[in-house]
């Protein structure tokens, strides 16, 4: 997707009462190429529209404000979940983002229920990664390298992934978790 900075340019340099011409000098650009910019037929490199914006004192946050806005929305409605099943677990995933993700490589949500004595997990060894989760409903224990930690609806919790951990339905009834995972450990496409 091309994004557009033209229109943007030209009011704030119509605005400010300055020519096409004062504002490529002060940019160290032809006026030509500033032309070219403001009705969208070329795409600015970087450091030329970082010139452009010293030169017209304009904020980079104004200038993006529109792209940050035009972000898609992935929904992934209840019945076009994937989903796969281990013994007395059931896990739906709600989003998967691959690539760049704040601050890591991508970030994978499930919606994990597993059956009273159900678990999932390990207790021999992690994988890379961060790992939150919040309880909606049951008891849970999680073991996380040599501690055990109770959880009850609402709680959170949040841990490196690194150390061996395993997830257990500690209660009578189904227990159901939101928990994610970065980066994504791919477990639907290991099935």
């Amino acid at each position: 997707m091309r994004y557009w900075f033209g229109e943007k340019i030209r009011t704030v340099r119509e605005r400010r009462g300055l020519t096409l011409r004062e504002v490529a000098d002060q940019a160290g650009v032809s006026e030509s190429l500033v032309s070219q910019i403001e009705r969208n037929r070329v795409s600015p490199a970087i450091d030329t529209l970082l010139s452009l914006a010293d030169a017209l004192d304009l904020d980079l946050e104004y200038l993006f404000a529109d792209y940050r806005r035009d972000r898609s929305v992935r929904i992934t409605r209840k019945h076009e979940r994937d989903s796969f099943t281990k013994p007395g677990v059931l896990y739906e995933r709600l989003a998967r983002f691959e690539g760049p993700a704040p601050g890591g490589e991508g970030i994978e949500v499930y919606r994990i229920t597993l059956e009273p004595g159900a678990k999932t997990g390990n207790t021999e060894y992690g994988h890379p990664g961060w790992e939150v989760g919040l309880v909606e409903a049951g008891k849970v224990r999680l073991l996380l390298g040599n501690n055990t930690y109770e959880l009850l609806p609402g709680d959170a919790a949040s841990f490196q992934a690194g150390s061996p951990h395993e997830l257990c339905n500690a209660g009578p009834e189904p227990l159901v978790v939101f928990w994610i995972v970065t980066p994504p450990k791919g477990e639907f496409e290991n099935r």
